[in-house]
């Protein structure tokens, strides 16, 4: 069993998914926003927001349970306002050092990447994640659409691990990961176009 962590970047709502893959099931752990925007903040507070948000989750996971953890976050698209753009990487940095300050491993996936993994459609809409991530995850209540991208992370995630695995003939851990539990290594690494086609 391995639990993968999915964040979706965000200056004012940062959506979070952490999931368990156990054989060939997903199991829904938990999902929801870290709301970083409150009327009158600064950036420098808002990062902070986000920067503990994001902290407090993985410590409460690593605290309860042994079980191998990894984590992904949605790459920076190229927002026509340039304003947007450099907010999203701020807050998408913040995110990336809480993680990676708790000796976990990021990996890094497009939106596209993300959504041919979890709808078979790089170009699907939020309503069409929110939906087949409640089919994935067996949900019964459609997850707020920050959270259900920070699930979808989460999942294509576990199907590149889980990829990776039947590849090297079961001998693969999650990402930087020992037969002995969590790794202390850090650092990032990324999906590639090849890579995702074996998810198909």
């Amino acid at each position: 069993m391995s639990i993968f962590i999915g964040i979706d970047p965000g200056s004012r709502l940062t959506g979070y998914g952490i999931i368990r893959l156990s054989g060939d099931k997903l199991e829904r752990l938990d999902a929801g926003t870290i709301h970083a925007y409150s009327q009158g903040e600064t950036m420098p507070e808002r990062l902070k927001r986000i920067f503990d948000g994001v902290s407090r989750i993985v410590e409460h996971y690593q605290k309860y349970t042994n079980e191998p953890m990894t984590a992904a976050i949605e790459q920076v698209f190229m927002a026509s306002n340039p304003d947007t753009a450099l907010k999203l990487g701020q807050a998408r940095g913040a995110a990336i050092a809480a993680m990676v300050a708790k000796d976990l491993q990021v990996a890094e996936y497009t939106a596209r990447q993300i959504k041919q993994a979890v709808c078979g459609y790089g170009a699907a809409d939020k309503e069409q994640i929110q939906l087949m991530v409640m089919r994935l995850l067996s949900l019964e209540i459609q997850p707020q659409a920050d959270a259900a991208d920070g699930l979808a992370c989460a999942i294509c995630h576990a199907y590149h691990s889980q990829t990776l695995n039947k590849l090297l003939g079961g001998t693969a851990v999650v990402a930087g990961q020992s037969a002995g539990g969590r790794s202390k290594k850090k650092g990032r690494w990324r999906l590639t176009d090849v890579d995702l086609g074996n998810l198909s």
